[in-house]
């Protein structure tokens, strides 16, 4: 019996979305679990996030994994408040990794650019410079010890905790399990991880510089 190209088109499109079914269940399987938000309920406001005043040049460490590839360098990062960031990526050989440019919402990424496949989500970025952009509907607060913590949103749900007024871990829960997370345990660290993906960034941030301004061409990156 013959089979027409038709048929075999439609058994690999079966078996394509079969595999990514899987993988999904896979990824959903090897996200943790979020336990329930700690502490005791508070009408305390969360802190304000906005960038310092003062423009800023960061050189960082950073170091990229996912299952089956990895990339390390140093970068820079060129911060001008209040809503605008440039970074820069350079490979450990000393190769240009890529650029992105960062003002409000909006992610320039120019194309063909490797860059693209180390970073976060834009909230997840900006949470990775101490900013918070997150807004939403049903928004919880609790005190617990020297943390505060909060929730905003359904499904998804987006999880802080604060410590000293800035943020110390940010998280995005889907079906109750922790899809992604940023950390910042002090001012020289931060680590991404997006566990379904087996994905992680950390950043080590090694010089910090004041500037006095940045050439306006940065922006196109």
């Amino acid at each position: 019996m013959r089979v027409s190209s038709g048929h075999r088109r439609l058994v690999r499109s079966v078996a394509g979305a079969a595999v990514a079914a899987v993988a999904a269940v896979v990824a959903a399987a090897c996200a943790p679990r979020a336990g329930p938000l700690l502490g005791v309920p508070t009408t305390r406001r969360l802190p304000n996030t906005a960038l310092p005043p003062g423009h800023r040049r960061l050189v960082f460490r950073w170091e990229y994994r996912e299952r089956v590839f990895s990339a390390r360098g140093e970068g820079v990062a060129r911060i001008a408040p209040p809503d605008s960031v440039r970074l820069d990526f350079f490979l450990e050989n000393g190769a240009t990794g890529g650029c992105v440019a960062l003002i409000g919402d909006s992610l320039t990424v120019p194309a063909q650019n490797e860059v693209r496949r180390y970073l976060p989500p834009v909230p997840m970025l900006w949470a990775a410079l101490g900013r918070i952009t997150i807004v939403g509907p049903d928004t919880t607060v609790r005190v617990d010890g020297d943390t505060l913590r909060a929730e905003i949103g359904r499904d998804p749900i987006w999880r802080m905790a604060f410590g000293s007024d800035s943020p110390v871990r940010v998280e995005r829960i889907a079906g109750g399990r922790i899809e992604e997370s940023v950390e910042r345990t002090d001012s020289t660290r931060v680590v991404y991880r997006q566990p379904g993906a087996g994905r992680s960034l950390v950043l080590t941030v090694l010089r910090r510089f004041a500037e006095t301004r940045f050439d306006a061409a940065i922006w196109r990156c």
